[in-house]
């Protein structure tokens, strides 16, 4: 017990200072990069090591793969070479020179990053790539997009490299924002490439681009990756295998699969037997919706005619009979009617057309959709009584509840929003009456009691919203949480059922 706490004791983070370029000099990462004996422990976790008297080697102009379960140091090692973390003990040499002898902005000059989420900010295409290098040229950018395998689909877009790619890139792909991010990686024309599993969020075929431009990119470059997907690095000069923040083998592709109990080959074997399921899953499906394509197609196609014609067409003569018995209504008013302002020629026709057009648009094509989801509902409980009454009754009296509570919470937040605009409209105009006399309001020197009566006016409605954020909260937490206790109260029956033999077991899965 002695000999952890003083070996946990031992790990306290260091300050990382960024000294200026003429104090310290860039480091030269054209040579070998080591980890010697690099223990590590996160201040918010110190008494848990994530790295132990790690030692690695990654060779200059080589590629060196890092690969293991999730926490098992991997992802450390690369911000100990961004220097966001100061190793608790040992060093990091670059070609023999200490990595805390440089300057750190100039240091992470000379790597480039690409992480499993890239980060793009909601501006142009082309000003993310320039964030690797401000001072680069266009011509520059649009070359370290070809090296990225970027160029053509930028080309294709609307705006082309003026695209905004939109808050958390939302108007990109995966591959797409993959692309991009080395992009902007190779735009510094690192000596060191940082690749943290680029590809483990990518579906097959945007991994395949994102894997040949990263391919292309690594060639004759000091290259550190870590890997989730095994026959991405097979090519890697090293690979280590990490566990617990130490590394358990390593050795190169063929090596480590030669090794008939090796770590490295277990995992191998578990991917290839995922990848075989999932390519004959996928295969299987394509087969059956290859087949019933064009019937599936015909019966949507006609089904969603039938219905917006239907739908449409009662919307359009509920329309007119509500216009003829709205003018007919116009025609036995008195001539006092008419001299209201509110009713006058113009107002009345725009009545006519607009107050039946907004009925056309909530009982038209909306209808259609309202149908349809109670049609869903209907049929959905009437499978499940047949298959299971009791998780069925179970089930409609939840939904029952929700409903209820759905409607209680909307009624709520619609009298309180009410309660607040007024009041803060009062508050609104109080601001503006007095900004609008501020001359008199200095002559009387009533300022106090005006930021008085502001202040009131504000709390109140802090007051009212605050009602409104607890009740939102509570009533969510019981919506949220009553689904998980539904699902546990399903399976939890079904199980009974099962055991007692009144349910078939595909008819439970199927249910739930």
């Amino acid at each position: 017990m002695g000999i952890i706490q003083e070996e946990t004791n031992s790990v306290k983070p260091k300050q990382i200072s960024n000294y200026s370029i003429d104090e310290h000099p860039a480091i030269d990462l054209n040579g070998d990069i080591q980890f010697d004996n690099v223990s590590f422990a996160y201040p918010a976790r110190p008494d848990i090591l994530a790295l132990r008297d790690l030692t690695l080697v990654a060779r200059a102009g080589e590629i060196t793969a890092l690969v293991g379960s999730s926490g098992s140091g991997k992802s450390t090692c690369v911000s100990l070479l961004l220097r966001y973390y100061e190793p608790s003990s040992g060093r990091i040499p670059i070609d023999g020179q200490s990595m805390t002898d440089c300057n750190d902005n100039a240091l992470r000059q000379k790597i480039g990053v690409v992480g499993q989420e890239p980060v793009l900010f909601d501006t142009t295409i082309y000003e993310n790539i320039r964030y690797g290098q401000l001072h680069a040229t266009k011509g520059e950018i649009e070359e370290a997009a070809k090296q990225a395998n970027a160029h053509d689909f930028i080309m294709k877009l609307s705006q082309q490299y003026e695209t905004i790619v939109g808050e958390q890139s939302v108007q990109l792909s995966g591959g797409e924002k993959q692309r991009i991010a080395l992009a902007r990686a190779l735009l510094k024309k690192p000596n060191l490439l940082l690749l943290d599993e680029p590809t483990s969020a990518l579906d097959n075929a945007s991994e395949k681009i994102v894997q040949e431009a990263l391919e292309c990119s690594c060639a004759g470059r000091t290259t550190i990756v870590i890997a989730h997907r095994l026959k991405t690095i097979q090519n890697a000069h090293r690979i280590y295998v990490f566990a617990n923040g130490n590394i358990i083998e390593q050795g190169t592709h063929a090596t480590l699969v030669a090794k008939k109990d090796s770590k490295y080959r277990q995992m191998m074997e578990a991917q290839q037997v995922e990848r075989t399921e999932n390519e004959i899953d996928e295969r299987v499906l394509g087969v059956q919706l290859e087949q019933n394509q064009n019937q599936t197609r015909i019966g949507v196609l006609a089904s969603r005619v039938i219905q917006h014609t239907a739908f449409s067409v009662s919307g359009s003569k509920l329309t007119q009979r509500i216009r003829a018995k709205a003018f007919a209504q116009l025609l036995r008013q008195e001539m006092a009617y008419f001299d209201l302002p509110e009713n006058r020629s113009g107002s009345v026709c725009n009545r006519l057309s607009s107050e039946a057009l907004a009925i056309q648009e909530l009982l038209g094509a909306r209808l259609g959709v309202i149908c349809e989801a109670f049609a869903t509902i209907g049929f959905g409980f009437s499978l499940g009584f047949f298959y299971s009454w009791l998780l069925t009754l179970i089930l409609f009296v939840y939904s029952i509840c929700m409903f209820l509570i759905s409607f209680f919470q909307i009624r709520w937040q619609a009298q309180l929003n009410k309660r607040s605009e007024g009041i803060f409209g009062q508050a609104s105009a109080l601001a503006a009456e007095v900004l609008r006399n501020m001359r008199t309001v200095k002559q009387l020197s009533i300022e106090d009691k005006l930021l008085q009566q502001f202040s009131n006016l504000v709390n109140q409605t802090f007051t009212v919203r605050r009602n409104d954020i607890i009740i939102s909260g509570l009533l969510r937490g019981i919506y949220w949480g009553s689904q998980t206790l539904l699902l546990f109260m399903l399976y939890w029956i079904a199980l009974i059922r099962l055991e007692h033999k009144q349910i078939q077991a595909n008819d439970a899965l199927m249910y739930i």
